[in-house]
């Protein structure tokens, strides 16, 4: 564990890798690969133009109407709301090529963490694409012990709900977190 906090001194960004992944990678040796290097590189330069030049500024709109909704009218709260939807994927997402493109510079493989989640076709395919790896730990780890979706309904609508009311606690310890994670929780209640 201490590698792993010299290579990846913060890791709640993602992905979160399983160490089953992971451990056996710390046992081998990883040779120079030149393709393999630039391929890393690539991906991080790719992750920070996502977080850097596309995330952060979309932050800059939103913040401003979201920090002031009385000065803005309702067309402007529609495209900081389509604008935030846009900033929140390019950040998180590029936190994980950051993550996935170093590691690969290293030698490690990590998991992928978002695939096209806004092409969804379903709210369960969303969280099948959004962050890979809290959602499939969750699902491992939460979801499945409490009895997944084999149990009665009313108990398949109750694991649905904690998995996601944790979610919210696992995002940040504030009821802005809390409210997301129930409300989230809730929505899978109305598509099921």
């Amino acid at each position: 564990m201490c590698a792993l906090r010299i290579v990846f001194p913060q890791l709640v960004a993602g992905p979160i890798e399983r160490a089953s992944n992971l451990l056996g990678q710390l046992h081998v040796g990883h040779e120079f690969k030149y393709n393999r290097i630039v391929a890393g590189l690539k991906r991080m330069a790719w992750g920070f133009f996502k977080k850097i030049v596309i995330a952060d500024n979309l932050a800059l709109m939103v913040n401003s109407v979201y920090n002031n909704p009385t000065e803005f009218d309702g067309i402007s709260h529609i495209i900081a709301t389509v604008f935030f939807a846009f900033q929140i994927y390019c950040d998180f997402s590029g936190y994980s090529d950051i993550a996935i493109g170093a590691a690969q510079v290293m030698g490690f493989k990590l998991m992928e963490n978002f695939r096209s989640p806004y092409f969804a076709k379903t709210i369960s395919e969303f969280w099948g694409r959004w962050h890979i790896s809290l959602s499939t730990w969750f699902r491992d780890y939460l979801y499945i012990p409490l009895g997944g979706n084999r149990v009665v309904k009313w108990r398949w609508y109750y694991n649905l709900f904690i998995v996601f009311l944790v979610s919210g606690l696992w995002h940040g310890a504030s009821w802005t977190f809390v409210i997301w994670g129930l409300c989230t929780g809730c929505t899978r209640y109305s598509v099921s």
